[in-house]
């Protein structure tokens, strides 16, 4: 899945405190700068510093609310409808509150940096990180809300009847797109990153759900990088659906005897019926050129979604579409006609995506970022006769 991480960001949003008091921090980093800590200047601007930043917690607590606090900004928003839209407004908000806290951590830490230049260097970076943070947080929002226009304005409060989904082991209209039997094992390689994929023999019940587990490895330069546990499930209709996935990623580092690797992050982790989180589908049983939805709902944390390009994709056929794709594996898995093209993306990566191609029997065989030309492809599996000999990165 793409997505999982999550950015570390630093902005503010500015508001006025009373009678031209303001809580942007960029004003905060411009008092006491190459004071002496000690001094009693320096500890009456403290004090200030304190005093209005007290002041603008207390306001942006307002905002926080949607709005001045009014009763009307404390009404069910959904009541006037457009609730897509809405969630993207309320999310745009909570990230500008969420950069304005990272950034009062940063300014606090910096304040115990003794070395004057330092110090100043390392509140000049968290402004920096600032600007930049507002700019991420405006363009998630329009993100969000340009994927409002193709999902439509609805709450996203999909049906979870465990009687709609089947036997994850022994499904009766399997997705084969998407073959999920117990044992399958896919390998991918590129650049320095090798990636494996497989099937437990294992079930995570999840609000009355079976759903299979799936294993995903990744190592970089033959280390352990990411151990994800992904939960699947196939619809009666066809549609397989993705309840959730236990993320940990990984980091090895120099001078460490052994050198083992370290638990670094769980970013990206979500379960359905868990803090509000929902699944999503990862796969449709009749997918057509144009559709869009999402394979995740996990607001702030994991919102994957993906548009359908091409459900009938052979190299040759799409000129764009076979931008960095390896020809001879294209030809392998696509002679038919018959394979499906995704544009998958994150809602809080606004401006990153990849494309995923799909062969029927065999499911996903390649993976393209066209802005950095990274190319992630299929080297084996244990299930099909096609993954035999496939060409080498």
């Amino acid at each position: 899945m793409i997505g999982k991480k999550r950015l570390s960001i630093f902005s503010v949003q500015t508001q006025t405190c009373g009678d031209g008091r303001t809580n942007d921090p960029h004003v905060f980093a411009k008092t006491g700068l190459g004071e002496n800590i000690g001094s009693n200047k320096s500890r009456l601007l403290a004090v200030a510093v304190m005093f209005v930043t007290i002041c603008c917690l207390s306001s942006g607590s307002l905002l926080a609310k949607g709005g001045d606090g009014s009763k009307d900004n404390d009404d069910d928003r959904g009541a006037k409808g457009g609730f897509c839209s809405q969630t993207a407004d309320l999310l745009f908000h909570a990230c500008g509150h969420e950069v304005q806290d990272d950034f009062l951590v940063a300014y606090a830490k910096c304040m115990n940096v003794s070395d004057q230049e330092k110090r100043a260097q390392c509140l000049a970076d968290a402004k920096a990180a600032s600007r930049e943070g507002g700019q991420f947080c405006r363009e998630q929002w329009t993100g969000r809300r340009d994927t409002c226009k193709v999902l439509g304005e609805n709450p996203y409060d999909p049906d979870l009847n465990p009687a709609n989904f089947d036997d994850p082991k022994n499904p009766t209209n399997p997705n084969p797109y998407y073959p999920l039997k117990v044992g399958n094992r896919w390998e991918y390689s590129g650049g320095n990153e090798f990636n494996t994929i497989e099937v437990l023999n294992e079930i995570k019940l999840i609000d009355g759900v079976a759903c299979i587990v799936v294993r995903d490895q990744v190592f970089k330069g033959g280390e352990l990088a990411e151990n994800t546990d992904d939960w699947f499930v196939p619809a009666k209709d066809g549609n397989v659906w993705y309840f959730g996935e236990e993320v940990k990623d990984f980091e090895s580092f120099d001078g460490d005897d052994p050198r083992r690797p370290e638990l670094v992050s769980i970013d990206g982790s979500f379960k359905a019926g868990r803090d509000g989180d929902k699944p999503g589908v990862i796969f449709l049983a009749s997918p057509t050129s144009g559709d869009v939805y999402l394979e995740e709902f996990s607001l702030g944390n994991a919102e994957d979604a993906t548009e359908v390009l091409s459900t009938t994709y052979k190299f040759g056929s799409n000129s764009e579409l076979d931008q960095f794709v390896p020809q001879q594996l294209a030809q392998r898995f696509c002679s038919s006609s018959d394979c499906v093209v995704t544009k998958n993306y994150s809602l809080l990566e606004p401006g990153i995506f990849a494309r995923k191609y799909y062969a029927r029997g065999i499911g996903f065989f390649l993976e393209v970022t066209p802005d950095s030309g990274e190319v992630l492809q299929l080297t084996n599996c244990n299930f099909d006769s096609r993954c035999e000999s496939l060409p080498a990165p």
